[in-house]
Parts: C-alpha cells; structure tokens; sequence
C-alpha cells in the first residue's frame, strides 16, 4: 500500500481525483475510504465546479476489489465492512452535488465498471474493455449493480453479470450507454475531457445541481440498498468456493 493513493488537484474550478494502486488499480479498503472522502470534499467545495475522476498508469482504468483483501476476509462483518467501502464511494459519486466527468482509459473489472456506471458522463478509448467478473469467483456484482443497471438497462447488466468471463469491448460499452464518447487514444480523450470540464466551470453550479438531482431520481434508497447488497457480498465471500476462486485467480 506504501505505492498506492488518491490524490486531488484544484485549477480553474475543476477538481482532478486520481487514484493508483500497483495491482492494476485495484481497490483495497483504504483507498475506497479516501476515494468517498476526496469525492464528498469536492463536493462541497464551493470553488469546485465540476469533478474529473480518473486513474494513474497507462494499463487498467481499474481491476475492481483488491483480492489480498478479500481473501484475508474472516467473518461477515469484516465482509460487509469491506463492500461497504464500494457503497460509500458510489453513494458518494450520487450525491456529490457537482457533475463528475470519468476518463476511463483502460479497462474495467468488476468494481471498476462500477465507478465507471457512476460517474455522470463518462469519456473512454477505444482500449476500455469491461468485465463484471464477480461471479466467477462465486459472489456477484451486488453493490456496484444498481449503478451498472441505472446505466446501460437490466438487459445489458444481466449479460455483463451472468457470463462473467466474457470481455465487452468499448463499442458495445458505449452502444449500451455506459460511455458516453469514445475516442482511439488517450490524447483525443484527454482533449474531449478538457473541453467538456471547462465548458462545466463556466456553467452555472445551481442549474448543474438541479439536473443531478434529476438525473439520479430514484436512487433515494440506495444509502440502505447498497449496504444491504454489501452485506450479501461479506456473506457470499466466506464460501470455499469464493476462497478456492481467488487464490487460482492470484496464482494466474
């Protein structure tokens, strides 16, 4: 953990969260913790007009739940503690009161389509393949699923989540309304991001406000469906199966 992080930058009213973790950007308790944290700062910093979620490295947008952590997992409340983390950090990204641009330039496993469904207005390359791969190793993608389902329809999320091994590329990605553009390299990603941030910090925050607050309309509950979906997973990762899963996935 000494390399990973979430770190923030301010300038000319756009706020960059990025994190970074050495195993592909996976997502280990600590830095759902910070993510959430540096997502509700940003939020309610009046200086911030809009948000860009993004990740470090050239390779993984992000691999989803760090797998050293779920194997170290013992009982159900540590289980549910842990996918609490991706919770607090989707229910983060629904209340943020800001517009949250993500560049997703690599691919998404798991927890990482998740972010990627929670953002409000995804930008990707063409490289930005997705996988819900929860159930391949016996627990299923519960928490990260509503935002997923809001996104690209039930019919789309049903696929991603039953065939969990099957790679999505970006086109079917962005056909199914999980990306909003799509772009071949990260030079033309970065160019639409910069364009469509500053557009954002000259708009008006109020107005930009009240159209999340549309946009996210009936996602009230999630503050208790979520947990409650962590729960299933704290439960669900205590099985053989689920243990026996991941260490063949670690020893890959």
């Amino acid at each position: 953990m000494e390399l990973a992080y979430v770190k923030s930058e301010l300038h000319n009213s756009i706020t960059t969260i990025e994190f970074f973790h050495p195993q592909s950007n996976s997502l280990p308790g600590k830095i759902l913790e910070q993510l959430s944290e540096a997502i509700q700062v940003a939020g309610n910093e009046n200086k911030v007009k809009v948000i860009i979620l993004k990740s470090a490295g050239e390779k993984a947008f992000c691999a989803g739940a760090s797998f050293d952590e779920l194997i170290a997992i013992k009982t159900k409340e540590e289980g549910l503690e842990f996918f609490s983390g991706f919770a607090n950090v989707i229910n983060a990204m629904r209340t943020c009161p800001k517009f949250i641009i993500g560049r997703i330039h690599g691919k998404c496993v798991g927890g990482g389509v998740g972010l990627a469904a929670a953002v409000d207005y995804a930008i990707a390359t063409e490289s930005a393949e997705v996988k819900l791969s929860e159930l391949a190793v016996g627990i299923g993608p519960f928490v990260v699923g509503p935002a997923v389902e809001r996104k690209i329809g039930a019919s789309a999320f049903s696929q991603l989540a039953i065939d969990a091994s099957l790679w999505r590329n970006a086109e079917w990605a962005r056909g199914n309304g999980l990306y909003a553009e799509l772009h071949p390299d990260t030079e033309f990603m970065d160019a639409s991001i910069d364009r469509l941030a500053d557009t954002l910090a000259h708009s008006s925050p109020e107005a930009m406000a009240e159209m999340k607050k549309i946009f996210w309309k009936g996602t009230e509950h999630w503050d208790k469906l979520l947990m409650e979906r962590a729960a299933i997973s704290g439960r669900l990762v205590l099985s053989d199966f689920t243990r026996e899963a991941i260490e063949k996935f670690k020893t890959k």
